[in-house]
């Protein structure tokens, strides 16, 4: 695996793709700064090395070229992480992009506009992906978020340098920890899957069946599986068309000698609110007009003694409405269990848009061996899909 390690950036442009897709407020302010800090160990390589950097970005889902979408928004925040004065290209291709990039010395850094002001991007066309390529000398992707794309800067461009293209050190550190689950784990392995759909992790589940020993199933997913097994529910969110499918399931599972847990008590209230009335109740006794939102505390003394004897841990998923306070205790004691065995020497990954926002939100994420910056592109590595953005540097 070509990294920057493999590469002398003296005097040469790294032209590196990094998702700086970062939230902004009402007023242009970014609220979390996490994905320009988690590109800057990748950026200084080349600055220490005596090179120049070029970053390439999208933000948000413009159409065409929108103001509130443009990068130059980003850049006070983004000099200031990097501790750089960011050079900023109001085009990422044509004569301004161009002259930018020839103008640019040693130890300086510019960003390109957004990319996606262009439909080219998203299409993955050739000859917005060759023009890309034209300003720099070595090509780096260190964009996680968007490696499950075949998109013009993402994948396509990598063509156009041989020999001259690696992993950033993020990306390169995020193929390592999906790696070390799926390929080369410690066992016992336990695979945490939560969040609302049975639907959403079919192939993740059909894919990780081979490589776990433990499979905690929590979150609205839960329901599906209680029902399928002749549970009542309550109103409690349910794919009813998904029921065979959760049977079949626990099925593979027993034959491949996975063990599952799913939770036998839950905190279930009256009403979808942070106020509504609520009682413990087995999982499978859910009164009509009740729905789960929780886990229960016989629950989480199930799920806290596969956790601390496992070796390998990966998290996707919360187990309860987390968002609102009076249902976030068990998605907090979860992940309070996981630091607990990751301090024992277990190694934790904890991926997917909900958790990765859960972990920030209680202070757990120093607690974690590794969380991941991409969502989509994580779900996609642990259904076992090759990622456009990956394979383009390996070729």
């Amino acid at each position: 695996m070509k990294t920057l390690d493999n590469f002398d950036f003296k005097d040469k442009k790294a032209l590196i793709r990094v998702d700086f897709n970062v939230p902004l407020d009402d007023d242009f302010n970014i609220t979390d700064a996490t994905r320009i800090e988690a590109a800057k160990p990748t950026i200084e390589k080349v600055l220490f090395d005596g090179g120049s950097v070029i970053l390439m970005s999208h933000l948000g889902r413009p159409k065409g070229k929108e103001d509130k979408y443009s990068l130059k928004h980003i850049l006070t925040k983004t000099s200031e992480t990097l501790g750089v004065d960011v050079k900023f290209a109001d085009d990422s291709r044509g004569d301004v992009a161009k002259k930018a990039a020839e103008d640019l010395k040693p130890g300086e850094i510019l960003l390109l506009e957004n990319l996606r002001f262009y439909k080219e991007e998203e299409a993955g066309d050739e000859d917005f992906a060759k023009e890309l390529a034209s300003l720099g000398d070595i090509y780096v992707n260190d964009a996680f978020g968007t490696a499950h794309r075949a998109h013009a800067s993402t994948t396509i461009v990598a063509k156009f340098f041989a020999e001259k293209k690696c992993f950033g050190y993020l990306l390169a550190k995020e193929i390592e920890s999906l790696n070390k689950v799926l390929n080369d784990s410690k066992k016992p392995v336990t695979a945490i899957l939560g969040g609302s759909k049975v639907s959403t992790k079919i192939t993740v589940i059909e894919n990780i069946l081979d490589k776990v020993d433990h499979m905690i199933l929590g979150g609205g997913m839960t329901y599906t599986f209680i029902k399928a097994q002749g549970g009542e529910v309550g109103d409690s969110i349910c794919e009813t068309d998904k029921l065979d499918l959760a049977l079949e399931i626990l099925e593979k599972a027993k034959q491949k000698g996975v063990q599952v847990h799913i939770p036998v008590d839950v905190l279930a209230a009256d009403d979808f609110n942070n106020d509504a009335k609520t009682k413990i109740v087995d999982v499978d006794k859910i009164p009509q007009g009740w729905q789960g939102l929780d886990a229960g505390r016989k629950t989480l003394e199930n799920f806290k003694k596969v956790i601390l004897e496992s070796k390998t841990i990966l998290w996707n998923g919360p187990i309860g409405v987390f968002e609102m306070e009076n249902f976030a205790n068990g998605t907090i004691e979860l992940g309070n269990y996981i630091a607990e065995a990751t301090e024992n020497g277990a190694f934790s990954l904890v991926g997917g848009g909900d958790s990765v926002s859960a972990v920030k939100q209680f202070g757990l994420e120093p607690k974690m061996s590794y969380v991941s910056t991409g969502g989509g592109a994580m779900l996609e590595m642990l259904e076992g899909r090759t990622l456009p953005g990956i394979a383009a540097i390996l070729e």
